[in-house]
């Protein structure tokens, strides 16, 4: 019979496999569902027992150096394995739930780094993000709903920043989801004393050019990187929020002023990743479509507001504010009528005022 540690490596490698984004372990009554994310749809891989699913969850968590005795609150965690020479980032979460825990766990690839040419649908998007970095101070946030590339996006421009500015550059992760060369990278250890807040102030004494945040959760957090991008470091970051302006709103909400926002606040993008028509299949493709593991199957489509465009936003001049920008509905249509992407991508990212 196979052992616990052999099957949780032989789901990774047929995650890795079949080009699945996430891993799913759900626990039912009398026994639990492992399923794949493949293509934004989950679908069913094992049937597990509540007593092999138990054992599976307690390896996994080991592996990414979590309590494996707490099943009573939520955990993070991370580790990389080796699947057929390629290094595989996994980013691991549980819940607490009836009758045992659920586990997700995302799967990063090295192969999944964009070329920063190929970072947008767009090319004249992908110059305007790159053209961010060139700034010495500043914050930056990219927005966006879970899995929508975000944190694919800022490891490819860091990267690209290593080859272009040569700058120092400190991230602060909660967890670290994928080990970068060209990256002086802290994880986050509340245990240890290692919050946001105090792992921000102690990276503003180890004189960096630029500082990654890992996400602005919380008014501390918040209110550090505003100082931190004053006293003249730029600082990139991310926000969970439906568009691009919900992130100055949600810097207001924080208690962030708006004359620390006007002179710190360089661009807000807001992304989603969608995916592209296949040349040879109307519709979904089937699974002996020849072009299924060369061709790219997903984009993303960015909505960025930068310089005078964050003045109106932050002081409610709607007529203004949304003439200077393209939306991310716009960008969607746009990509659709050239035939780029799926039709039914739009209902799926775009929420629209009419449909309430």
């Amino acid at each position: 019979m196979m052992s616990i540690e052999a099957f949780a490596n032989r789901i990774i490698r047929e995650a890795v496999e079949e080009e699945a984004t996430d891993i799913h372990i759900i626990p039912k009554q009398k026994e639990s569902h492992l399923q794949f994310r493949i293509s934004n749809k989950l679908q069913s891989k094992h049937i597990l027992s509540s007593k092999d699913c138990d054992k599976l969850i307690s390896h996994f968590k080991f592996s990414a150096f979590m309590d494996i005795g707490e099943r009573r609150r939520p955990q993070n965690g991370s580790y990389s394995t080796t699947i057929k020479g390629e290094q595989i980032g996994l980013r691991l979460s549980t819940l607490p739930s009836i009758p045992h825990e659920s586990l997700v766990i995302r799967i990063l690839q090295d192969k999944n780094e964009i070329p920063i040419y190929h970072i947008s649908l767009f090319p004249d998007t992908s110059r305007k993000l790159i053209a961010l970095l060139k700034h010495a101070h500043g914050l930056v946030i990219f927005t966006g709903p879970t899995g929508s590339g975000k944190t694919t996006t800022l490891y490819s421009l860091l990267n690209e920043n290593a080859h272009l500015y040569h700058r120092n550059v400190i991230s602060l992760e909660d967890p670290i989801e994928k080990t970068q060369e060209n990256v002086l990278q802290i994880q986050v250890n509340e245990k240890a004393g290692i919050t946001y807040s105090t792992g921000l102030k102690a990276i503003l004494r180890h004189d960096p050019d630029i500082i990654m945040v890992g996400e602005i959760r919380d008014a501390e957090t918040a209110h550090i990187a505003i100082r931190a991008a004053l006293t003249g470091h730029l600082v990139i970051t991310t926000m969970h929020t439906r568009d691009a302006k919900g992130a100055v709103h949600r810097l207001l909400e924080f208690g962030v002023n708006k004359l620390e926002i006007e002179q710190t606040l360089i661009a807000v993008t807001a992304q989603r990743l969608v995916e592209l028509v296949c040349p040879y299949c109307s519709g979904d493709c089937s699974t002996y479509c020849f072009s299924l593991k060369d061709r790219v199957k997903r984009a993303s489509v960015f909505e960025i507001i930068t310089g005078k465009t964050i003045l109106p936003i932050l002081h409610n001049n709607v007529y203004k504010e949304t003439s200077k920008y393209k939306t991310l509905a716009q960008n969607i249509n746009k990509g659709i009528a050239l035939g780029f992407i799926k039709e039914d991508e739009y209902e799926r990212w775009v929420y629209d005022e009419e449909t309430k």
